[in-house]
């Protein structure tokens, strides 16, 4: 049947059902006692008992005087078998004619398990809760086109049962990373995302203008220095959990709307955020996946790697990371220049400011990113690529820093962070010149938080985890875009 025709037997369906004074749109709640998993899992208890579930009809089979249809509600699926004799000559007409697949239906009835072997339920009532007046995908083929499935995410969610298990293991997720934090004592507070000053990392902001001030604001591109605020105002353990905003491209680990939590702990240090994210992800695993072992990759052809987040996780320093890969040891570089030199042996660009730490930065990216599969946290970064980080007492041109890579992916960021003021201008001032260099994603000196730090900030250990990342691996999502239900996407017209 041509599209338009589909189209307009539904309307007129509906048209016949509001006629009778049966409007499905005029339903205004429906009293369900039970979901599709709950009736299998407790089929013993249940054999018998009246239920009632609310879902959309998937699939429907007219045998004459009974028929059988699927119900989809949150948990799953459930046969219902819809006879004559139960529902009654008229009702069962109306079901055989005005209902779809693709409606809304509440259904009454009794549990069963059929002669071969379903759970199911016998009908005596089948309500159209809401009417489709557009047709589900051809159920052979289902959603498969990835820009349809990430622009009608609905449909997505519809048709492919995996995409709706993504996004319910995504909630637990964070309610796991909430309960596990308010059990460490830490407090949950918010922050603004219009600010005069989009500091806390390296990235292009999104600008926008405030008409009631008539100034210009961005987007945050981090939660660190509003939180760090906090800390200096005595609420010794916080974290926020919200969407930031950067100016940068799209990928299959990136998109420029994403969810970031980061937390600061006062009175400790980056070896604490160490400790921390590692009981935090090992938890996380064995709650959400039920073991600690997590597989990534291909499921059908076996090409992926077992993540392993049950044994320590390895712990070493960026120089030797990029030492192990490359025999090049940057503690034995004297400057700048040589450090250049190195990088032209191996073909690596850089700008004309970068210094010695942007090299060795370069470096680790270049050669040793992609090799870390296993949990490994890189510590010790250079100064020059962290200016809110505070130095190693031993070496000032490294920095208390780490970053956590599971599959090759950047997890976590931390620091022992900064403290001291005067350092901090200082390094602010540094970020200003990058700026003045066309580094678009260099940051500014804030005023305001030198100002707070003037007040005294403890020592204090922070990290930032990227969300979505963190979801991708614990979904086996091959796409950043599969975890985020609506992702960014350019525009159809």
């Amino acid at each position: 049947m041509p599209q338009e025709d589909i189209l307009q037997v539904k309307r007129d369906k509906l048209k016949l059902l509001q006629e009778e004074g049966r409007d499905p749109f005029q339903v205004v709640k429906y009293d369900v006692t039970h979901h599709s998993a709950d009736i299998k899992d407790s089929f013993d208890s249940l054999e018998g008992s009246d239920v009632t579930v609310a879902g959309r009809m998937m699939f429907k089979r007219v045998m004459g005087k009974a028929s059988f249809c699927n119900v989809m509600d949150l948990k799953g699926k459930i046969q219902v078998y819809a006879a004559r004799d139960n529902l009654g000559e008229e009702k069962y007409a109306d079901f055989k004619k005005l209902c779809d697949t693709g409606d809304i239906i509440g259904v009454k009835g009794k549990v069963f398990r059929t002669k071969t072997g379903e759970v199911s339920i016998e009908a005596t009532e089948i309500t159209i809760l809401s009417k489709a007046l557009q047709p589900l995908p051809e159920k052979f083929h289902g959603l498969t086109d990835t820009d349809v499935r990430y622009r009608q995410r609905y449909l997505d969610l519809i048709m492919n049962e995996k995409v709706k298990d993504t996004f319910i293991k995504r909630s637990k997720i964070i309610s796991t990373i909430r309960h596990f934090l308010d059990e460490q004592g830490f407090m949950e507070v918010e922050t603004p995302m219009l600010v005069e000053n989009a500091g806390g990392a390296a990235a292009r902001p999104f600008v926008t203008h405030y008409n009631a001030l008539d100034e210009d604001r961005k987007l945050r591109i981090s939660l660190e220095l509003y939180l760090k605020r906090l800390i200096i105002g005595g609420m010794e353990r916080v974290y926020e959990i919200g969407r930031v905003f950067r100016n940068e491209g799209l990928d299959t680990k990136h998109n420029p709307e994403f969810t970031l939590m980061e937390l600061y702990q006062a009175y400790t240090d980056y070896n604490g955020m160490m400790d921390l994210t590692e009981r935090m992800f090992r938890h996380l695993a064995e709650t959400v996946c039920g073991t600690t072992s997590v597989y990534y990759g291909d499921e059908e052809d076996g090409s992926g790697v077992t993540i392993d987040l049950g044994k320590p996780f390895r712990r070493l320093t960026m120089v030797d990371a990029i030492k192990e890969e490359t025999g090049i040891d940057f503690d034995a570089v004297a400057t700048d220049e040589d450090a250049k030199k190195l990088a032209d042996e191996k073909h690596i660009e850089y700008e004309p400011h970068h210094k010695k730490g942007d090299i060795v930065n370069l470096f680790f990216d270049e050669f040793c990113e992609d090799k870390m599969i296993q949990p490994t946290f890189i510590m010790d970064h250079p100064i020059e690529i962290s200016p809110l980080t505070k130095k190693k007492p031993d070496d000032p041109s490294k920095v208390e820093r780490f970053e956590l890579y599971i599959n090759g992916w950047e997890m976590c960021n931390a620091y022992s962070e900064l403290n001291d003021p005067i350092d901090q201008r200082e390094r602010f001032a540094a970020q200003d010149a990058l700026a003045e260099c066309g580094d678009e994603e260099a940051q500014h000196t804030d005023e305001d938080f030198l100002h707070a730090m003037e007040i005294g900030m403890p020592p204090t250990g922070g990290i930032g985890y990227g969300i979505d990342r963190l979801c991708m691996l614990l979904t086996n999502a091959q796409s950043i875009k599969e975890v985020i239900a609506f992702p960014t996407l350019k525009s159809l017209g």
